[in-house]
């Protein structure tokens, strides 16, 4: 087994393999689009394992299966092998970073098809930007519900679904044993002098009323549902809660708003510096007054083609 010199482990961390301390050996990361294989594609990464690294996997935060002890001559083979099933290495580096979703679309308390979501979100980004260097690396998390289970005010973008509740007094007979009440996990609602009544001060939107829980139709069922965005959430050596924009959105305002963050994010951080701290620089009423404006997207090959800026 060759000795890998620093630019050896320079080069391919960039093809998504990092150095193991101590072992003279790499961990290769396979991409998701979403979170999601097939067994088949489980199948060629457990053979690749077996083949080239350890035999063991490893989960990481960002989804993607890590495969332990690859040795440097064997990193070409390990990529043709998992390319075999439509796979690829890579997550690494000063740019978007693989499409952390939560199983939203499978979830009971799920609103919205969040695999779905982030394989669109990883087809248009993740591949279609991956030559896009940008100031430092970008994260973006899906979540179905404000359970927060894939910690969207956690990453750099973050996307929540929410469905808020449609209440018809007319139809609230202020049931003794009321269904919306008992179901309601934020304690928010609440049959008063016999009406049912939501605290807008606690309801979190999340959803569950709106699935049938009233036998009389006061809750109205539907599948209508708006999107809260967290912009610079990170977590690690310095934390920030990701700031919530002003207003939720509509399913078809998410890809021009997520692009013209990466695009504000790429034109106005300094090289190193987080979306987070960019914003807590400049304001978010500056970030916001251009996410709500086309001018980054009509700059958008400009922004792209420019340098990232060095700190002064």
């Amino acid at each position: 087994m060759s000795i890998p010199t620093q630019a050896d482990i320079t080069r391919v961390k960039a093809m998504g393999f990092l150095w193991n301390r101590g072992t003279g050996t790499f961990s290769g990361r396979v991409l998701s689009g979403n979170g999601v294989f097939t067994s088949e594609e489980m199948e060629k990464i457990v053979a690749c394992a077996q083949t080239y690294g350890n035999g063991t996997l490893t989960l990481t935060t960002r989804l993607t299966v890590e495969l332990p002890g690859i040795a440097l001559e064997n990193i070409e083979a390990a990529q043709a092998l998992v390319a075999e099933a439509g796979l690829s290495f890579g997550g690494t580096g000063a740019k978007l970073r693989p499409i952390a979703a939560c199983k939203g679309t499978t979830c009971v308390y799920g609103n919205f098809d969040t695999q779905a979501l982030a394989q669109k979100i990883h087809d248009l980004y993740f591949i279609g930007w991956k030559d896009v260097k940008l100031p430092h690396k970008f994260k973006i998390a899906v979540g179905g519900c404000p359970n927060s289970c894939m910690k969207p005010s956690l990453n750099d973008f973050g996307i929540e679904g929410h469905r808020e509740p449609r209440f018809d007094a007319e139809k609230c007979r202020g049931c003794k044993k009321c269904l919306v009440e008992s179901s309601c996990p934020m304690k928010a609602a609440h049959v008063v002098d016999g009406k049912l009544s939501i605290d807008p001060a606690l309801c979190t939107t999340c959803g569950v009323c709106t699935s049938g829980k009233c036998p009389f139709g006061a809750i109205a069922v539907h599948n209508d549902v708006t999107y809260r965005i967290f912009v610079g959430g990170t977590w690690g050596k310095k934390t920030r809660i990701g700031t919530a924009l002003s207003r939720l959105v509509q399913e078809e305002e998410i890809f021009p708003i997520l692009e013209k963050t990466m695009l504000w994010f790429k034109e106005n951080a300094y090289q190193k510096e987080r979306l987070g701290a960019a914003i807590d620089r400049l304001g978010v009423d500056a970030l916001e007054q251009a996410l709500w404006s086309d001018d980054l997207l009509e700059r958008k090959e400009a922004i792209l083609s420019a340098e990232i800026k060095v700190r002064p």
